[in-house]
Formats: C-alpha cells, sequence, structure tokens
C-alpha cells in the first residue's frame, strides 16, 4: 500500500563563510566553552537531583513514560489516518480516471481526421473533457509523445502549470509496453508549496498513427493538509496531557513524599540529640497514621533516653560519692593495717599471716577505689588531658623500672627495644604511663614466666609502644572483649598482682583522650600483643601504627631502627607471617647489618616469632 510522500522543502543555499575572520588573540571563555560547561553542570544538576529527590524521580519517570506512549499511540493512529484518507482518495480518483482515460481512448481511436488542423482540434476539444474537479481533488492532464514517436500532428500538451517534466520515467516505460492504465504517486509543485500527488497515465494512438501517453495528475495536497492539521491537534492534545499527567504525578507524589521528607528531617533532628521534635500531623489517612506513629515511637524513646540517662546520672553519682566516703574509713583502715604489717615480725604464725592478708587486702581495695574515682571522671566527661611533648621511651624505661621486682619474681624478662632518636608526643605523661603499666602487669601475670618484649618505634606522624608475652594468649572473641569493664577471659583464674579489672578498661579511656588507638591480638597457646599508638600532635589523625600488632613470624629478623615501615590498624590486621616491606636479617656471626653496614646493639634488638 502506498502511503503519502512527506512534504520536503527544498535546502536553503549554502552558508559561505569569510576566511579572513579576526579570532581574539587569547579569549578567556570560549562560546563552546561556556556551553560545554553549561551542559556538564546542568548534567550534574539533574543526577544530583534525580538521585536526591524521590518527587523529582517520579514525576520525570511518569512524564517519559506518559510521552513514549503518547508518541507511539500518536504514530499508530496518524499512519492509520493517512492510510485511511490516501486509500480513500484514491478509489475515487482510480475509477474516475480509468473512466476518463477510456472514454477519450475511444474518442482518439475512431477519430478520421487525416491532417494536422483536424487532429489538432479533435484533440483540443477532446482533452478539455478531463480537465477540471472531481471527487473534490483538482485534475489535469498531459498528452506527450512517446519515445520513438515521429511526423507528430500533436505536440507536447499540459493544462495548468503542469509539463511532461512531472511525468516519472518508470511510469512512461511501462505505458509504452502496455495499453493497461499505471498509476504511480508523485511529488507535486517543487519547492515551499510541494504537495502529494497522483498520476494515471495509459497509451493512446492519434493520427496519423503516432502513440502518445495520456496522463491524469490528481493533486492531494488538500488531503496533506487535512492530515496535517489532525497531527498539529493530536500533538497539541498530547502536550496538554504530558502537562495534566505530570501535575497530576506531582501533586499525588508530593501529597506522599512530603510527609516522608518530613519524617526523614525529624529523624535527623532525633538522632543530632532533639528529643522533643515531633511531625506534624493532619487527617487520619495512612498518611497520618504514619505520623501518630512515629511521634509515638519517638516520645517513647524520650522517655526511655532520659531514663536512661537519669540511671547513668545516679550510678555515677552514686559511685562518685561511695569512692569519696570511703577515702576517709579506708585511710584509717590502712594506717591501722601498715601499723600491724610492720610488726607482723612480733606476731605468732597465725596473726603474722592474718596482718600480711589484710595489708594485701586493703591495698587491693585502695586501687579498686582508685580505679572507680577515675572511671566515674571518664563517665562524667571530666577526664582533662595535660599535654606536653614527652618521649615515650622514657614512659617506658621508669614503668620497667618499676615492674622489674615483680616481673623477676614471676620469672619474667622485661626486653626493650628502642629507636636511636627516640619516640617523642605530646601526651599526658602521667596518663601514658598509666596505660603501659597496665599493659606491662598484665603481661607479668598471664606471660607463665616466659620473656616480655616492650617496643617502642615512631614514624611520620605516630609513636607506638607493642608489649609482647608468650603466655597463655587469648582468643580473637577475648581481644575484642578485653578492655571491657570487669570483664575477665577466665573468671576462675586467680590474680597475683590483685588488679581490680578495670585497668585495661582505664587504659582504653586514656588511649581515646588522646585519640590513639588501643588495639589487643592473642592467640591460644601463643601469647598477646597489646598496641598503643598515639598522634604525635594531639589531634592529628593517625594513617598507620609504626608497629606491628601481630607478631611477625620470620625466624631472627628485626626491624632497624632507622627504618620507616607502617602497619595496619585494628580493622585490618594481617594473617600470621605478614611481614615489613624490608627485613632485616643480621649477620650470624658479628650482628652487622649488610645492607646498611651499621651495628646494632644488643639492648635495641627486638627478635619476633
Amino acid at each position: 500500500m502506498n502511503s503519502l510522500p512527506p512534504h520536503q522543502p527544498l535546502r536553503g543555499p549554502n552558508t559561505v563563510l569569510p576566511t579572513d575572520v579576526l579570532v581574539p588573540a587569547a579569549p578567556k571563555v570560549p562560546w563552546y566553552g561556556r556551553a560545554v560547561g553549561a551542559v556538564v553542570q546542568v548534567k550534574a544538576k539533574t543526577r544530583s537531583r534525580w538521585t536526591r529527590s524521590l518527587l523529582f524521580r517520579t514525576v520525570i519517570s511518569a512524564v517519559v513514560l506518559t510521552a513514549v506512549a503518547l508518541l507511539g499511540a500518536g504514530a499508530f493512529l496518524s499512519n492509520q489516518i493517512a492510510t485511511g484518507l490516501f486509500q480513500e482518495r484514491f478509489n475515487q480518483v482510480e475509477s474516475e480516471s480509468l473512466r476518463g482515460l477510456n472514454q477519450v481512448r475511444s474518442i482518439f481511436d475512431s477519430a478520421a481526421t487525416t491532417d494536422r488542423s483536424s487532429t489538432h482540434s479533435l484533440v483540443t476539444s477532446t482533452l478539455k473533457i478531463l480537465e477540471g474537479d472531481t471527487a473534490l481533488v483538482p485534475r489535469d492532464f498531459v498528452l506527450v509523445p512517446l519515445r520513438g514517436a515521429d511526423n507528430l500532428y500533436v505536440g507536447p500538451t499540459a493544462s495548468g502549470d503542469l509539463t511532461s517534466r512531472i511525468v516519472p520515467e518508470a511510469l512512461s516505460t511501462q505505458i509504452q509496453e502496455s495499453n493497461a492504465v499505471y498509476w504511480q504517486s508523485i511529488e507535486l509543485n517543487a519547492g515551499p508549496n510541494a504537495g502529494p500527488g497522483l498520476i494515471f497515465g495509459t497509451k493512446v494512438t492519434l493520427p496519423p498513427g503516432t502513440e502518445y501517453g495520456l496522463y491524469l495528475v490528481y493533486d492531494l495536497t488538500s488531503v496533506q493538509k487535512t492530515l496535517d492539521f489532525i497531527n498539529r491537534a493530536m500533538s497539541l492534545v498530547g502536550g496538554i496531557l504530558l502537562l495534566v499527567v505530570g501535575g497530576i504525578t506531582w501533586y499525588v507524589t508530593r501529597a506522599v513524599v512530603r510527609p516522608v521528607a518530613a519524617a526523614a528531617q525529624v529523624s535527623e533532628k532525633l538522632a543530632s540529640g532533639e528529643l522533643d521534635e515531633r511531625m506534624k500531623v493532619s487527617g487520619e489517612d495512612e498518611i497520618a497514621r504514619l505520623g501518630h506513629s512515629f511521634n509515638h515511637m519517638a516520645t517513647s524513646l524520650q522517655e526511655q533516653i532520659n531514663q536512661l540517662a537519669s540511671l547513668s546520672q545516679m550510678q555515677q553519682r552514686f559511685v562518685s560519692d561511695v569512692s569519696h566516703e570511703l577515702r576517709t574509713p579506708l585511710t584509717t583502715v590502712r594506717m591501722a593495717a601498715e601499723v600491724l604489717y610492720d610488726a607482723r615480725e612480733d606476731f605468732d604464725p597465725i596473726n603474722k599471716r592474718s596482718s600480711e592478708l589484710l595489708y594485701n587486702q586493703v591495698e587491693r581495695f585502695q586501687i579498686l577505689l582508685n580505679d572507680l574515682l577515675e572511671v566515674s571522671r571518664f563517665d562524667a566527661g571530666v577526664a582533662v588531658l595535660d599535654a606536653d611533648p614527652t618521649d615515650l621511651v622514657s614512659v617506658a624505661r621508669r614503668v620497667i623500672d618499676a615492674a622489674n621486682p615483680h616481673a623477676e619474681a614471676m620469672g619474667s624478662v622485661l626486653r626493650l627495644g628502642t629507636p636511636s632518636g627516640g619516640a617523642v608526643a605530646e601526651m599526658d605523661a602521667r596518663r601514658i604511663e598509666r596505660v603501659v603499666r597496665n599493659l606491662v602487669m598484665n603481661a607479668i601475670e598471664h606471660g607463665e614466666g616466659n620473656p616480655i618484649d616492650i617496643t617502642v618505634a615512631g614514624n611520620d606522624n605516630a609513636v607506638a609502644i607493642s608489649v609482647r608475652d608468650r603466655g597463655i594468649g587469648m582468643s580473637p572473641e577475648s581481644a575484642h572483649r578485653v578492655f571491657d569493664r570487669f570483664w575477665r577471659a577466665d573468671p576462675a583464674r586467680a590474680r597475683t598482682t590483685g588488679g581490680s579489672g578495670l585497668g585495661l578498661s582505664i587504659a582504653f579511656e586514656d588511649t581515646r583522650l588522646h585519640a590513639g588507638r588501643l588495639e589487643a591480638w592473642g592467640e591460644r597457646g601463643v601469647g598477646s600483643c597489646f598496641r598503643l599508638t598515639l598522634p604525635r600532635l594531639l589531634g592529628q589523625e593517625i594513617v598507620a601504627s609504626p608497629l606491628p600488632l601481630e607478631p611477625i613470624v620470620l625466624a631472627d629478623a628485626i626491624l632497624d631502627s632507622g627504618m620507616v615501615v607502617s602497619f595496619p590498624l585494628t580493622g585490618e590486621i594481617p594473617a600470621i607471617g605478614f611481614k615489613p616491606a624490608a627485613p632485616l636479617i643480621p649477620d650470624e656471626n658479628s650482628g652487622h647489618d649488610e645492607r646498611t653496614g651499621s651495628e646494632h646493639p644488643q639492648g635495641r634488638q627486638h627478635p619476633h616469632e
């Protein structure tokens, strides 16, 4: 089935650009640069709006899908209407053209003219019946001699503005080969006013036996105008429908999304501590019930949080008050215990042992009371730092000097490895010394009499100290809970050092005050390792620790004091066997470093398993 040919306006003349245009020497921002920048900016804003706004995403999706549906439906309707209009007009003009062409051909076949003048008069009078408007479609004729025709009495003839050029070559060839009637779609009035048309033709014979092609041309411009009007009407209706769909979608989606957005804002304020914030609720629909439920949940959470805060304050106040109230009687009891302890040599064995137990338990009670007071300060948020630049090596040496007697009693040897340049950082020396002391005493208690390695190192933005024992070790679960208050991996295990169960918890809080990292590693039957990492400057972010948390499994390997090696923090713990970038293997005979040529003093070598 033939369809109406599209309207094809002629192309305008090519624009000639001058070759001697003056270009600015150094334009700041060319127009295409600004255009590209604007496009990129709009694209970025659209993408951000698309990902952040449910309302925008829903409206755009609805409009785009509606537009696709309308385009599909419009294309289908336009095609059906065009086909229907064309077929209707074609049926009309086909019967008319067959009737007219056959009538003219019979007249020409029965003509008895013998000269040029009479033949011309016959053609003129006969062809007038083919000219005019029929079936609301303008019609014109064209009479053209076929190729090879000679001795013409009548030359090419046409009505209206037509010429013999209107006849397609393919149609002329078909007519010359047969006496049937043929048709073809063509374009009329080339130019801005071009429109579709139909041409029907057949072969006729005029005196003195010359063959001509007789054609009837029908102008379908009115049909095309009707189709264009219908398409414009459908486009207008489609555009209005898109606006209506977009508006309806925006209104409905906004009615649903607005309470959700309000709930999100209120929840963010609740999370930031503004517990009095509530949603504004109106109506009785599902959204309103959601708002009531949200407000009820917020009220319940506020009451529970306030209750927990009150209980926490009461607990902190109770611990603080009891601790302070116990200090005076405890001081008196301690003085009496010290008198009895100093005079224990004059007592019988039973009273002597009782005085020793009394003295030790009073000392343990004193430590527990001091720890409780420190914990209450942390809970109340009144703990402050008195930070000064301090060498972590000197802190470690003081702790080792104080812990050596107890280590010797337990059969352990404390081995210290330090860098040649020290490890200076801003810290509260009293608190960090307490942290290191807790770690060392904990290692002595659980070290099973094996050597304990204490290593100090530093990198560009952090200093660290690790305490490694080779005792009973601990499981990964214990390593995660070892800093909890009063938590013990083995409750049945007796404490020989008389700890309060709060030492590691207080150490963790002291480390957090310094914005540092206190981490633990352990393995059953292998031992444990605690690593304290502090920033060189308070408030500085720690990128990596200069010491490994998990022991490096390298026989006789040491870390050179001048080598900068960084290790991951907790959450990125390496597997056993992790090796630094360039471990040094000392010479077996002289301890000479073959790579740097430097000697390693025996007191600074730190072997790892």
